[in-house]
């Protein structure tokens, strides 16, 4: 560092993890486990839904189905508007709309008023992931991303996995609106606390002369340093774009990169949406309770989490692409078995806490991988578009999922035919790898001393 310039990326990656680094991964990990909650939440008071108002299960599809395609509207919108204009305001203004459409689910009368209350909650759902996603890998050193950004991102499986505890809980004795009310108010009370600590991007605020005094600010609250009021961050290797940054996605030899990424996040997306979705109802079908099948579908993102921490460590040492691509394979050949352990519930809960190690696992290995491969300019677009293009499967998955159940008749045949878009997202994420290797050649890190 000199008295004029300094490199925003190596000051953050030379420097000590700090508590103000820390505070920010904390805050979005809140954000993304109510995120998860909210997201979740339609899949586990789906029984209660059923029997309360006399619902066959393909009349749930549109509930389903509204609340993904708000999440694909979200992302898509959201993300060209945090590169634009800044990710701290798309991610509040994001989170007061989740936080409200949730709440005001609480008091629906029919499944078509649940429903389109569904699609608005699902744009502020779409809006916020991504946003936190960016802010989390800006704000870690290059050779601590992996993991902190992981453990930030768990607060989504963390969150989806609490939606079926609370589920299990709240809706015996105060029923599923309970539920509802309880994911619309944390979100707003943690609006303020958000507003008050959380800071813009320091990448965004470097491409943007505007907020160079704030940006020496937060800089010094990570560094310890008082002496940069003279000081101006830059990013030498990433100059402001001219282009938008949806084009972006598509220049630089990214294009097959992009398509296949997506690819990826439409396979794991439809899988994911479809357990969380349907499981618990099939369960309830099978012969457990309410409670018990909430309990039991929490086993997938509960093994996410414990999945995405392990993986993340292993991509540390290991290539990225290897071992997303090997969970992904494993999770095809546990998804097949589940059809078959579902008269035990002991081994069954096991089983479906495997494909969450594996699915939900790697889909934050994803993640991390969507907001490597683009330059800070659309790094918000690449995340949330590839987010968006993976809703379309979470979409077809949680909408079909209804019909695959009345067509294919047998659970065990269920599972085997659901096992096949996970075995595609693994030939996708090979497939990626050799492509990537390919155009660049054996990939070295030098880590900052």
């Amino acid at each position: 560092m000199n008295s004029k310039t300094a490199n925003l990326g190596a000051t953050i990656d030379n420097n000590r993890i700090s508590g103000y680094q820390i505070m920010v991964l904390v805050l979005c990990f809140l954000v993304v486990l109510v995120d998860g909650f909210d997201t979740a939440v339609i899949g586990y008071i789906a029984p209660a839904l059923r029997q309360e108002w006399g619902l066959q299960p393909a009349q749930l599809s549109p509930a389903f189905g509204a609340g993904l395609f708000g999440l694909m509207v979200g992302a898509f919108i959201f993300g060209p508007v945090a590169d634009a204009y800044g990710r701290k305001k798309v991610l509040l203004v994001s989170v007061l709309i989740f936080s409200l459409g949730t709440l005001a689910s609480a008091y629906s009368t029919s499944i078509d008023m649940l429903t389109a209350l569904r699609f608005l909650t699902g744009i502020g759902l779409g809006g916020a992931m991504p946003t936190c996603i960016t802010l989390s890998a800006e704000y870690s050193p290059a050779r601590r991303r992996m993991i902190m950004v992981t453990l930030s991102y768990s607060g989504f499986t963390t969150g989806l996995a609490l939606g079926g505890a609370v589920a299990s809980q709240i809706i015996p004795v105060f029923g599923w609106r309970g539920v509802l009310m309880i994911g619309g108010i944390v979100p707003l009370l943690l609006l303020p606390l958000l507003a008050w600590l959380l800071p813009e991007s320091v990448r965004f605020m470097a491409a943007h002369p505007q907020h160079a005094d704030a940006l020496r600010k937060v800089m010094g609250r990570i560094t310890g340093r008082n002496d940069l009021h003279d000081v101006t961050f830059i990013e030498p290797q990433s100059p402001v774009a001219v282009r938008s940054p949806i084009s972006q996605l598509f220049i630089e030899n990214r294009a097959l990169r992009t398509v296949l990424l997506w690819g990826t996040f439409f396979c794991s997306l439809f899988v994911f949406y479809l357990l969380t979705s349907w499981l618990p109802s099939i369960l309830k079908d099978a012969g457990y309770d309410i409670a018990a099948a909430a309990r039991i579908g929490a086993m997938v993102p509960l093994g996410g989490t414990v999945g995405a921490i392990l993986m993340a460590l292993l991509m540390d040492r290991v290539s990225p692409y290897r071992v997303l691509g090997l969970a992904y394979l494993g999770s095809a050949l546990v998804i097949a078995l589940i059809g078959f352990v579902l008269a035990d519930a002991f081994w069954l809960g096991l089983t479906v806490f495997m494909v969450g190690f594996g699915v939900a696992g790697a889909q934050n290995g994803l993640n991390l991988l969507s907001a490597s491969i683009y330059p800070t300019a659309a790094r918000a677009t690449g995340v949330s578009w590839a987010m968006a293009n993976g809703r379309v499967g979470s979409i077809i998955g949680s909408v079909l999922g209804a019909w695959l159940i009345a067509q294919l008749g047998q659970p065990s045949v269920f599972f085997v035919v659901l096992a096949i878009p996970a075995l595609f997202g693994s030939i996708a994420i090979f497939s990626l790898q050799r492509m990537t290797e390919k155009k660049r050649g054996p990939e070295v890190t030098v880590l900052p001393t």
